[in-house]
């Protein structure tokens, strides 16, 4: 019988954390071998990608572009960056108009340097970062060094004006960006202060919202684990090279297998053997594809 194995597209519902989605898979499959591929905080929703069997040791590899809509308020503070902390009020900030804002958004857009939210799994001194401001420890002696992000596409879909103006984007960005920092860094910039209240991910990598499955909907179905994309799923987007049943097998036995020219532009590939069966993922050192994580065949 095959092993229960693959990625889980969860719709994840507010007021649950990643973790807490990995312990109800768990319960629902009876396996302890779940992982999930991109924290999610406890008020968000949206995609959230969950490993089972042999696809949590590729979680690390899980990447690719992020895409989120939130709604980002003016003229409060948050020591968290979100509607989710202690808030303040900060400076009038009526007089904006939908304009000005876009103008200053379109300014993240390009790669830059974000200084993550106080309050995040961002490690410092062996503990995550919200687990040390938890315990009182001064802000200051945290040394939040910026990090380097990139936003490729910033959209503003709607702007409600008012006292505490609220305007509703949507967001392509690399795997490690902050939205909560983004409206914080936004709210600075224009100088009244900015949080985010509202945050859903439309997609992670190549698992998107259209395709998720709401939580409660997946624990209800009367075959769960039904659900269950193969592991090549999380990996569609890469390209791909295919060996030979030889050459598949001596490369998933740790060997360094010669490539053909013409050679594939990635470093990082998806392999897969004759008959398009996904072997692992390779790294190309120069004519040569090394093991990067390879998937053995079942004995």
């Amino acid at each position: 019988m095959a092993s229960l194995e693959g990625f889980l597209n969860l719709d994840k519902p507010a007021g649950f954390t990643s973790h807490d989605c990995v312990a109800v898979v768990r319960r629902v499959l009876r396996t302890r071998q779940v992982g999930h591929g991109g924290t999610l905080d406890p008020a968000a929703t949206g995609v959230l990608p969950i490993a089972v069997g042999r696809a949590t040791r590729f979680l690390s590899f899980l990447a690719g572009e992020k895409v989120y809509r939130a709604t980002f308020r003016l003229g409060q503070r948050s020591d968290t960056d979100d509607a989710e902390g202690q808030i303040q009020v900060g400076s009038p900030c009526a007089d904006w108009d939908r304009e000005q804002v876009e103008r200053c958004l379109q300014e993240f857009v390009g790669p830059g340097m974000q200084v993550p939210p106080l309050y995040s799994a961002v490690k410092r001194q062996g503990k995550k970062l919200y687990e040390l401001a938890r315990a009182g420890v001064e802000t200051s002696q945290l040394q939040l060094e910026p990090r380097p992000i990139v936003i490729h596409q910033l959209r503003l879909l709607d702007w409600r004006p008012g006292e505490f103006p609220e305007l509703d984007v949507e967001i392509a960005c690399s795997p490690g960006t902050y939205i909560r920092a983004l409206a914080r860094d936004l709210g600075e910039k224009l100088g009244c202060g900015g949080l985010m209240s509202r945050l859903r991910r439309l997609q992670s990598g190549p698992f998107v919202l259209e395709q998720s499955l709401p939580l409660e909907q997946w624990q209800a179905s009367p075959d769960p684990a039904a659900a269950l994309l193969p592991i090549a799923a999380g990996f569609a987007y890469w390209e791909s090279v295919c060996l030979s049943a030889e050459a598949g097998k001596r490369w998933q036995q740790g060997q360094s297998i010669p490539l053909e020219p013409p050679y594939p532009n990635s470093r990082s590939l998806r392999v897969v053997n004759q008959d398009g069966q996904f072997l692992g993922l390779g790294q190309r050192q120069e004519n040569l594809l090394k093991p990067l994580r390879v998937l053995l065949p079942d004995p």
